[in-house]
């Protein structure tokens, strides 16, 4: 039987390409639920080509428009963000895949577990933001939870056939983003433009910049400690500008196994939702002799300080982490709109790690409370 997807943020970077894999795999998928935020007309595109049985906008503003383009077809239409969280625990659904940008996947991940519907996590934001509840959560209704990020796949990948086995630590690959060498004087006057250039990855636009900062390997840093059952001193953050390996576990013997594989993905995407299988594709292969040579290096973490604050809102834990991903929401979409300078992102987010009441025993409220009181502060600070 095919399993029916639905695909949380269908017309962003990851949305659109699990419809792509849907489209090469179509005797082992189909898309049962799509959802969006704003881009309505590429919803409706979506939705007459794959005809699923609904679509949600999350903009009531154009569930009208929505409505009356889907008419002629026999798709459902609901808008709003409880429709979004009642959809993913439709009884056709098989898996959600959640590819919402930023803490706005929490709510409906939470709604899709307690439907006990397994998990394609493609929202990193989810288990930076709540890790210990979501744990708590997908062992208590039994949940699986599968890495669509492509750093973590490669170390779900290592760990097939490993899990009585301890480990030693995680190596999480980072390409170094587009200005990787580059000392704090460059960063002076960087451009979005300039930032919006990954060098190995075609993403949206939040987390490139993110990549460009490296926030977005420090947000992996502490979704893999949730992950994979790890502390934060058991995982190692490697520069490596090829992309080729994707990460690496290194166990207590000593012993090191990496994932490699071209920069797609559609690999990782399609792992997830196939798993345990591995679906035959005809994807460009690797080619060892071609690529010539794979370096490694260590991340300036000095000039890229968005890790390292990663690494310190991690290791505190509690509420921490919830503040530094809602700050760093702020600093990105201010500097897309050149409020702010590409450096003072991580001005604006270590002022706000500092100035936001710590809470060390969280709860779902406590975080809602939190993610919004760090918004409105780094709002204040933008003024």
């Amino acid at each position: 039987m095919k399993k029916r997807i639905a695909i949380l943020g269908s017309t962003g970077s990851i949305g659109t390409q699990t419809l792509e894999v849907i489209s090469e795999q179509p005797e082992h998928f189909e898309a049962e639920v799509l959802t969006a935020q704003n881009h309505w007309e590429l919803l409706v595109q979506q939705a007459i080509r794959y005809n699923p049985n609904a679509v949600v906008i999350g903009n009531e503003a154009y569930y009208k428009n929505v409505s009356e383009a889907l008419k002629p077809h026999d798709i459902k239409v609901f808008a709003g963000s409880k429709a979004l969280n009642e959809v993913v625990e439709m009884h056709t659904v098989d898996m959600v895949l959640t590819a919402i940008v930023g803490s706005a996947g929490l709510l409906p991940t939470i709604h899709a577990i307690k439907a006990n519907k397994p998990i394609a996590l493609a929202n990193k934001e989810t288990l930076v933001v709540a890790g210990e509840l979501i744990s708590t959560l997908t062992l208590e209704h039994e949940v699986p939870v599968l890495p669509v990020d492509s750093e973590h796949s490669a170390i779900f990948q290592c760990l097939c056939g490993e899990y009585t086995n301890p480990i030693e630590k995680l190596i999480l690959t980072s390409s170094g983003g587009p200005f990787r060498g580059k000392k704090i004087a460059e960063l002076q006057h960087i451009t979005k433009r300039e930032a919006l250039k990954h060098p190995t990855w075609t993403m949206g636009q939040k987390i490139t910049i993110d990549s460009a900062t490296l926030m977005n390997k420090g947000l992996e840093v502490i979704e893999a400690k949730w992950l994979f059952d790890v502390n934060f001193d058991q995982i190692e953050v490697v520069v490596h500008p090829q992309s080729i390996i994707h990460s690496a576990v290194q166990f207590t013997d000593g012993s090191i196994k990496a994932q490699l594989g071209l920069p797609d993905m559609k690999l990782p995407i399609q792992y997830a939702m196939a798993y345990p299988e591995r679906l035959s594709t005809h994807y460009p292969r690797f080619d060892f002799a071609q690529i010539g040579q794979l370096t490694f290096e260590k991340p300036d973490v000095s000039t890229f300080r968005n890790l390292q604050l990663a690494y310190d809102a991690g290791r505190k834990g509690g509420n921490a982490p919830c503040v530094l991903n809602a700050a760093n929401e702020i600093a990105v979409q201010a500097f897309l709109q050149d409020k702010i300078g590409f450096l003072q992102m991580s001005n604006l987010i270590e002022n706000c790690l500092k100035s936001i009441p710590f809470e060390k025993n969280i709860t779902l409220e406590i975080l809602t409370e939190t993610d919004i009181e760090t918004r409105k502060f780094a709002e204040k600070q933008l003024k």
